[in-house]
């Protein structure tokens, strides 16, 4: 699984035109299998609040049965389900992402809403930051035309302040801009 958000990550980058890629291979990452018991009384109500990842990219293994993931359109303002594609992978870009990046990519804010009254499962992971926790957009990425968005930043001080305030919808990011 490492080795697979490793080569997303890096087609990002590529994508993003960052020549000879990106070592991201030596950050740390995180994997989780989420469980969520539905009842018929937690049908309509919130599995996860509205939040961003905090990291870099997460790639997420939907339940191919139960539904439930919303993303928001933000030209909308309104949520939309996603509806799980069996054999598919679904690629989010967190904070992280949106910093290294220098806004070239956006974070997406989501939810997890219960659909029905049966167990939900999805397998996440997550490519979190740089080993050394300094978040800070490459110089290729910074010029007269794209000026600094984000302060460099410390990830593990970052997660703390996204717990810490409860602001994990993108407003923590907002007060890391430059």
């Amino acid at each position: 699984m490492h080795a697979l958000i490793v080569d997303v990550a890096g087609k990002v980058a590529s994508s993003l035109g960052l020549e000879g890629g990106h070592p991201f291979q030596d950050w740390p990452c995180q994997f989780r299998i989420n469980r969520y018991n539905y009842t018929h009384d937690t049908v309509g109500s919130s599995g996860v609040q509205i939040h961003t990842d905090s990291g870099f990219l997460t790639v997420l293994q939907e339940d191919d049965c139960v539904g439930g993931l919303e993303v928001l359109d933000p030209a909308a303002g309104e949520f939309v389900p996603v509806d799980p594609l069996p054999g598919t992978f679904l690629v989010n870009i967190g904070d992280v992402g949106a910093a290294w990046s220098n806004g070239r990519l956006h974070t997406v804010k989501h939810r997890v809403q219960c659909v029905a009254p049966v167990p939900r499962i999805s397998i996440a992971m997550f490519l979190l930051a740089p080993k050394d926790d300094r978040v800070c957009a490459p110089e290729a990425f910074v010029d007269a035309e794209h000026p600094r968005r984000f302060k460099p930043f410390n990830y593990d001080d970052y997660r703390k302040l996204r717990l810490s305030t409860g602001e994990r919808a993108g407003e923590a990011l907002a007060r890391m801009a430059a």
